[in-house]
């Protein structure tokens, strides 16, 4: 089943063609707490001129569960990856949430239609507008 699911959907985890480039390509950097695994290229690729980094998703792939450590390392912001500096969070950093975009957790603004209480009254101050003709 894991076979099937690795040739025909690109959501759940890696894909048969990003597997075998990995096995024949990537060299394992390390993971993250999510258990995301990152790759580098063994070689530097002479078509972009530096080396490639990916990442291979625990689960669904979701690049919202890429650490902003790990995704600086990925966009090449930073030349060390996580797992060799000595990182400290900082008090006012929060932790990881998810992208909750359409799931019933999302963020719905005042107003909105789809929030749980009524909207509020209009308060008189519109007039709907008329065609005059």
């Amino acid at each position: 089943m894991k076979l099937l699911t690795m040739i025909f959907t690109w959501w759940n985890g890696q894909t048969f063609n990003t597997w075998f480039y990995t096995l024949l390509h990537g060299k394992a950097v390390g993971k993250d707490e999510f258990g995301n695994t990152y790759y580098r290229a063994a070689k530097v690729d002479p078509a972009l001129g530096f080396e490639r980094r990916w990442v291979i998703y625990a689960g669904v792939s979701e690049g919202s569960m890429t650490p902003p450590g790990w995704y600086g390392w990925l966009h090449h912001t930073v030349d060390t990856p996580p797992t060799q500096e000595d990182y400290k969070p900082r008090g006012w950093q929060l932790p990881h949430l998810p992208n909750l975009t359409g799931t019933p957790e999302a963020w719905r603004p005042p107003g909105s239609m789809l929030r749980a209480n009524a909207r509020p009254k209009a308060t008189g101050d519109y007039d709907a507008w008329t065609p005059e003709g």
